[in-house]
C-alpha cells in the first residue's frame, strides 16, 4: 500500500520557475538606477541648483560679450567663444555642489545604511548616481551652452566680432562647453561619496576645480607646464576658438579634462567599499 501511494506522488519540480528565478543584471540595474532618478527628482533643492546652473550662464554670456566687444578699438577683438567659457563661473559651482549633495545628504540623514542594504555592492550605487547626474548636467550643458553661444554672437555681430556655428572649430567647443558642466557634477558626485559630509565636499570641490589655477601667476615656463594639466585650463583650451600655443592641444586637453572626474570616482570606488557606513 505504501509503496502504491509513493508511485503515485508526483515528483518535486527540479528546476526553478521562471518566477523563482534571480533577476538579470540588465534588470536589477534599471531598478537602482531607477531608484537613484527619484531620489534625485524628490529633493527640491535639485530644481533650484539646476536653475542657477541653467539661467545664470544664459545671463551672462550676454553681458560678457558686450563687455568684452566694448573694449578700445586698438585692443585686439576677444576670442568670439570666451564668453561662454566665461559665463559658466556659477553654473561649474552650482553642479559641483549638486554633485556632493547626492551622497553627503544621505550620510547626513541616515538613508545611505538603506540604500546600501537594499544594494549591498557599493560601487553599483556610485555608478548608478554618477549615471543619472552626469546624464542630467550633460543636458543641461548643452542646452546651456548652445543657448549662451547664440545670446553671446549676437552681441558680438552688432560689433563685427561674431563668428556663426558652421565655422570650423566652432561646433566643437560649444559641445565641450556642455561637457564642462557634466565633468564638474561627476567629479562632485565622487568627492562627495570619498569625504560623505556637505560642507567638506563643497571646499573640496571648490578647491580642485579653481585653486588650481593659481599655478598660472608662476614665473615661465613653470606656469604653462602646470597649468596645462589644470581642470579650467584644459577647459579653456576645448572651448575656444583659438587656443594657447603654449598649453596641451585641444585633443589632448580633453583627455585631461576628463581624467579629472575619472581619477575622483576611482578613487571614490576604491574608497567606498572599505568603509562603515
Amino acid at each position: 500500500m505504501s509503496q502504491a501511494a509513493t508511485a503515485s506522488t508526483p515528483p518535486a519540480p527540479a528546476l526553478a520557475t521562471a518566477a523563482e528565478r534571480p533577476p538579470s543584471v540588465a534588470v536589477r540595474a534599471r531598478d537602482v538606477l531607477a531608484c537613484e532618478w527619484t531620489k534625485f527628482r524628490a529633493v527640491r533643492s535639485t530644481y533650484w541648483t539646476l536653475l542657477v546652473a541653467i539661467a545664470t550662464p544664459i545671463c551672462f554670456s550676454a553681458f560678457i560679450a558686450f563687455a568684452l566687444s566694448s573694449g578700445p578699438a586698438t585692443s585686439p577683438a576677444p576670442d568670439p567663444l570666451l564668453p561662454g567659457l566665461l559665463s559658466l563661473e556659477y553654473a561649474v559651482l552650482a553642479v559641483s555642489v549638486l554633485g556632493v549633495l547626492t551622497f553627503s545628504s544621505e550620510y547626513s540623514t541616515g538613508l545611505i545604511r538603506t540604500t546600501f542594504a537594499a544594494v549591498p555592492r557599493r560601487r553599483v550605487v556610485l555608478a548608478a548616481k554618477a549615471a543619472v547626474i552626469g546624464a542630467v548636467t550633460l543636458a543641461a550643458g548643452e542646452v546651456v551652452a548652445f543657448v549662451s553661444f547664440f545670446a553671446a554672437q549676437a552681441v558680438l555681430h552688432r560689433h563685427h566680432q561674431g563668428v556663426s556655428l558652421s565655422h570650423p572649430g566652432v561646433p566643437g567647443a560649444v559641445l565641450a562647453d556642455g561637457i564642462l558642466l557634466c565633468v564638474c557634477a561627476l567629479l562632485g558626485v565622487a568627492l562627495g561619496a570619498i569625504i560623505r559630509h556637505t560642507a567638506g565636499g563643497i571646499a573640496a570641490a571648490v578647491a580642485v576645480i579653481v585653486l588650481p589655477s593659481i599655478t598660472a601667476v608662476l614665473p615661465a615656463p613653470w606656469n604653462d607646464r602646470i597649468s596645462r594639466f589644470t581642470l579650467l585650463e584644459a577647459a579653456r583650451q576645448v572651448t575656444v576658438l583659438h587656443p594657447g600655443t603654449t598649453l596641451f592641444a585641444p585633443a589632448i586637453s580633453l583627455l585631461v579634462l576628463l581624467a579629472w572626474p575619472a581619477a575622483a570616482l576611482l578613487a571614490a570606488a576604491l574608497l567606498i567599499t572599505g568603509r562603515d557606513t
